[in-house]
């Protein structure tokens, strides 16, 4: 156990003792101070204190003690990681499709918290008491792409932070079935859980209701492929780019859903696995047969920019598609535009 001790001056005077703690000790997050105050962790000169919203007062002299984080719940597990950058304080990793993040009904097991549990074993000092990972995004358990992940608490507060005011760049690659009209634009709309489906997420059909939670994702078109139609002009799918200002759970999924161009291979946000297309021969052939064979939804977080939340540097990570994506992406490169 740690004991973290700070005399309080002047013109500390007044404030909150949860605001005060976390101030004066930058590895401690405000919430984790509440908490421990809360658990009669903190004294004013000796006298316990267990309300975080008490003025400090000047001159006193207040001690905190910070329990030894305890053993995470999920197991380490030995699964190899392609890590991008990895300091003191954080992780980026490149994360593969079939892996879920965090463990939960139907993946209890194999998630990136167990190989991240082993791959820093000794290193965690501790995320909210707990000897843990700390998650501060996710991906779908069949998207795959750039992740970074807190190693320490002040890591953690400060990406939370950056997450919570939008200040992280993010860029996405994703296959869809047809393409987005017009080719280029933005989704403003809100998302909030099904009504028919809890599973499912949904765009809310009367957005002056106040329900579900602001979304918004620019998208461009970057290729287009085949035809849908004979003579119609209208492309059979699209490789597109979208960039989040927002991060709503599965939100670029029901986005593009949304505007009719969902993602090939996405079974919960499109009608039908593959495309539909106009056209003939063997390059025809293996592409609309790659489009209906891609085994989950084609989408790939890119790129990740923020600036280093104990450093101060900016760091920039991208991750090329991944070999099924990239396969799919030859196939229908080969379709031919004509029948």
């Amino acid at each position: 156990m740690d004991v973290l001790t700070a005399t309080a001056t002047e013109e500390e005077a007044g404030t909150r003792l949860d605001r005060f703690l976390s101030e004066r000790f930058d590895a401690l997050s405000r919430s984790r101070a509440k908490a421990l105050v809360k658990e009669g962790a903190a004294a004013m000169d000796g006298e316990v204190l267990i309300d975080p919203r008490a003025g400090v007062i000047a001159g006193a002299v207040y001690t905190l003690d910070v329990p030894d984080p305890v053993p995470a719940t999920p197991e380490p597990e030995d699964i190899p990681l392609d890590i991008l950058f990895e300091d003191a304080d954080l992780i980026i990793v490149n994360k593969p499709a079939d892996m879920a993040v965090h463990p939960a009904p139907g993946s209890w097991q194999s998630t990136l918290v167990n190989a991240l549990l082993h791959h820093c074993d000794g290193e965690l000092p501790g995320i909210g008491g707990v000897e843990r990972p700390g998650i501060v995004h996710r991906l779908d358990k069949n998207t795959t792409g750039v992740m970074v992940v807190a190693k320490t608490e002040a890591a953690h507060a400060g990406l939370s932070a950056l997450f919570a005011t939008h200040d992280i760049k993010r860029a996405y690659l994703a296959m869809t079935r047809g393409a987005p009209r017009p080719l280029v634009g933005k989704v403003d709309a809100a998302i909030a859980r099904s009504t028919a489906d809890r599973k499912k997420m949904a765009v809310m059909r009367n957005p002056d209701s106040g329900a579900g939670r602001h979304a918004v994702t620019h998208y461009k078109a970057v290729e287009t492929f085949g035809l849908r139609d004979k003579g119609a002009g209208v492309p059979a799918a699209a490789l597109i780019e979208c960039r989040l200002e927002t991060g709503r759970t599965h939100q670029i999924r029901v986005h593009m859903g949304h505007i009719g161009a969902p993602l090939i291979g996405d079974p919960v946000y499109g009608k039908n696995r593959g495309i539909s297309a106009y056209g003939s021969g063997e390059a025809f052939i293996k592409a609309t047969s790659a489009a209906r064979k891609f085994p989950r939804q084609a989408l790939h977080a890119a790129v990740l920019g923020f600036v280093h939340p104990v450093t101060g540097l900016d760091l920039r990570f991208e991750a090329p598609l991944p070999d099924d994506m990239a396969g799919l992406l030859d196939q229908l490169r080969k379709m031919p535009r004509t029948g």
